[in-house]
């Protein structure tokens, strides 16, 4: 069985590489290459660091299954690591950034997918997450510039 909890510091190293395994995973061939090569494993493991307040994970004993991050409304990433999944990880990660949001004041929750990504977009809306369109997100660079990523912007009211 596994738990959810916030990230501390010495989860850091773990939340990087399960965030840039999972990540690849989700985007490779999904986004434009600029990104794909913006995102070394260097990108990684400073986010981690500078996010590390706003990050959950989901654990099972010393074992990293998954990644949540969250700013202010937004669901910012939500990653499980390739052998965590159909474990419920993704649902309980989910559940816990709407709480989150919820609990922060907001009515409603939002994320980003890039529409090739299939599998989460499903995912999202068995889980009552609705497709609002088409958007362009600028995803930040290790050297603080963006790449534009066309995606879809998904909601889910709360409360």
């Amino acid at each position: 069985m596994f738990s959810v909890r916030p990230a501390t510091p010495g989860d850091a190293g773990r939340v990087a590489e399960v965030w840039q395994a999972a990540w690849y995973d989700a985007h490779r061939g999904r986004v434009p290459e600029a990104l794909i090569e913006a995102r070394d494993p260097a990108y990684f493991r400073s986010r981690t660091a500078e996010l590390v307040d706003l990050t959950t994970v989901a654990v099972d004993g010393e074992e990293l299954l998954g990644v949540l991050i969250v700013d202010d409304d937004e669901l910012v990433q939500i990653m499980v690591g390739a052998t965590a999944r159909d474990r419920g990880v993704g649902a309980a990660l989910l559940a816990e950034a709407e709480r989150q949001v919820a609990a922060a004041g907001h009515d409603e929750i939002w994320l980003a997918v890039v529409p090739g990504n299939t599998t989460a977009r499903r995912f999202y809306e068995s889980r009552g997450w609705v497709d609002r369109g088409d958007e362009t997100y600028d995803a930040v660079t290790l050297d603080g510039g963006t790449v534009a990523v066309p995606v879809r912007r998904y909601v889910r009211g709360l409360g």
